[in-house]
């Protein structure tokens, strides 16, 4: 389908727009390494949580839903709806404890907590696999979102897609750096949703629809609509609803989802002016990303059931696109071709913003890996700010392209989303562990990782059985969280100095740090009365399940309203609102 020159004009101003943000915070980003990677610490809470937000609604994002609904309806979503536990866990727990660490990215954290060449080798290594191989996997799959979406809306080849996908992210993040990225994030979410919402409106209405009513009594459609899957049926009960509540929330590393928080989520939470921002921007980007977001991708995604039932149907609507790269998540972009010129422009724009808003994070994220924690920690350690600046926009650029290459060999945004739940499967418990056990060492967190990417491999390149994703998840969680445990116990623990320095700075529960507290009493680096009192973690506890009591009401509320079912909507926001309360009478103690 072609653009007018009103659409055009709608998505040229927008490229404008963040152009312009990117050159105003050039100068002030770039006088130092602190100012271009955390936005010299001082962003505040409302801007911060929509960044997080305006992150995670990538362009592959709805693509992703709409496969998961077409294949296994609103249900299937559990498989990032159980996030919201490890989210709220952030919240409420390691918010304040990343802030508190004042470190410059999260992976400088493993010398304050670590010691020895270990800890030194783990922060090099993680620098590498996560900033570049890892974060190349993840913005591939943004990227090949942007593929479907140039090739079905605007009939680009995916070279083409790429090309101009990458420009102007590339030029915008590496001279505006954690500021620009940020600002443009907050213009780029809501321009990104009121967009979507706009859509669903649209796309419901359609003719070929017929409306809400028609809609949800469609044959096509009445099948998907439940928001739990049938307990009856442990074929789909156990891998879309049992696993992801019971194991896969804590035990799976996944970008913007980090058991314990980690990754561009803290990198957020470390440019957050103090503790109490840093806690509010996570609570903030919580409640929006799983309670605001969701229905309008569900809508489509089920209108799309009625427009194209299956496979055949999208392959005979875009005869032009590669067979290998139809599959249900192509059904998302190709609902949108029936959007009016205007609106279209507005749609477009919108997932480009959506596109552009996670490409920049992951690029300014990733490459601060690179400059803190590998360039200037073993190759240049008296590097000057400038030049650790100029490091990290050639590094921007080297990833960008790493990445675009890759997502021409990806097909679709399922397949790129169980691969990365398996390579993270089985370190998540370690990550939210060393907090607050003292025996958990640098060797605890190589085994762990290097395990997990072993177990994703063999999976996804020699094992040629027939065993289900979710069998392979619990393996990869169960084999590798043994050995990790059992690496910890054969290894050396980490130095007392370090142990007793990290837990004076962090202030972590005491509980797993007793061995540690009392030597350092006996040896006088203590003092009895100074250590933080114990009884703060059960009212964390406490608050993260009434916030997720709370994001969840939300969430079915909107779905029982729109399904025309008032009394249990009713019953859903009377749930949410006394776990609101709840928070609200925490929140000064939790803080």
């Amino acid at each position: 389908m072609n653009l007018t020159n009103l659409d055009w004009s709608i998505v040229i101003g927008f490229f404008i727009l963040s152009l312009t943000i990117g050159i105003l915070v050039a100068r002030q980003s770039g006088k130092s390494f602190a100012e271009f990677f955390l936005s010299g610490r001082g962003m505040p809470w409302w801007l911060l949580g929509v960044s997080m937000v305006a992150t995670t609604f990538s362009a592959d994002t709805p693509n992703l839903v709409t496969d998961i609904v077409r294949k296994n309806g609103v249900a299937g979503n559990w498989a990032w709806w159980a996030f919201l536990l490890t989210g709220m866990l952030t919240v409420f727990v390691y918010a304040k404890l990343w802030r508190r660490s004042g470190v410059l990215t999260d992976l400088e954290f493993y010398e304050i907590r670590y010691s020895g060449k270990a800890a030194a080798i783990l922060r090099g290594f993680r620098a590498i696999y996560l900033g570049f191989f890892f974060n190349i996997m993840i913005m591939a799959t943004v990227t090949l979102a942007a593929i479907k979406i140039g090739g079905v809306m605007l009939g680009f080849s995916p070279l083409k897609t790429v090309l101009l996908a990458s420009v102007i992210t590339v030029i915008y993040t590496s001279l505006g750096g954690l500021r620009g990225v940020i600002l443009t994030d907050f213009f780029q979410f809501i321009l990104a949703m009121v967009g979507l919402i706009w859509a669903a409106i649209v796309v419901v209405n359609l003719p070929e629809v017929g409306g809400l009513d028609k809609l949800l009594t469609h044959e096509n459609v009445q099948g998907k609509l439940q928001f739990l899957p049938d307990f009856n049926d442990p074929a789909t009960l156990i891998p879309l609803f049992v696993i992801p509540i019971a194991v896969q929330w804590w035990s799976v590393w996944y970008p913007g989802a980090e058991p314990g928080g980690g990754g561009y989520i803290a990198q957020r939470i470390l440019a957050a002016k103090n503790e109490k921002h840093a806690i509010g921007a996570t609570l903030l980007f919580n409640m929006a990303h799983y309670a605001l977001r969701p229905w309008p991708w569900i809508l489509i995604a089920l209108a799309s059931l009625i427009v194209f039932p299956d496979l055949a149907s999208l392959q005979q609507a875009f005869p032009h696109m590669d067979a290998s790269v139809i599959n249900d998540d192509l059904a998302f972009p190709a609902m949108l071709t029936y959007l009016p010129h205007g609106l279209l422009g507005i749609v477009v724009t919108s997932l480009i913003a959506a596109y552009m808003s996670t490409i920049s994070t992951q690029l300014n994220w990733g490459s601060s890996y690179l400059v803190n924690d590998f360039y200037r920690r073993f190759v240049k350690e008296d590097a000057a700010d400038k030049e650790l600046v100029a490091v990290g926009r050639i590094a921007t650029v080297i990833i960008m392209i790493c990445s675009g290459a890759l997502a021409l060999y990806l097909q679709n945004a399922l397949q790129a989303f169980n691969i990365l739940l398996q390579i993270g499967a089985g370190t998540g418990l370690l990550f939210i562990l060393r907090w607050f056990w003292w025996r958990i060492n640098a060797y605890s967190e190589l085994a762990a990782m290097v395990f997990s990417f072993v177990v994703a491999l063999y999976f996804e390149l020699f094992y040629t059985g027939d065993m289900p994703g979710h069998y392979r998840l619990l393996l990869g969680v169960g084999v590798t969280t043994a050995f990790w445990m059992l690496v910890t116990y054969l290894t050396t623990p980490t130095e007392q100095s370090t142990l007793l320095g990290f837990y004076k700075l962090i202030r972590p529960h005491a509980g797993g740090w007793k061995p540690v507290i009392e030597r350092g009493i006996r040896e006088n680096k203590l003092e009895a009365d100074h250590i933080p009192l114990s009884g703060q973690l059960p009212l964390e506890i406490l608050s993260m399940v009434a916030g997720c009591f709370a994001v969840y009401g939300a969430l079915f509320a909107t779905g029982f309203f729109l399904y025309g079912e008032v009394a249990s909507g009713m019953i859903s926001v009377a749930v949410s609102t006394v776990s609101a309360i709840i928070i609200y009478r925490n929140w000064k103690k939790v803080l």
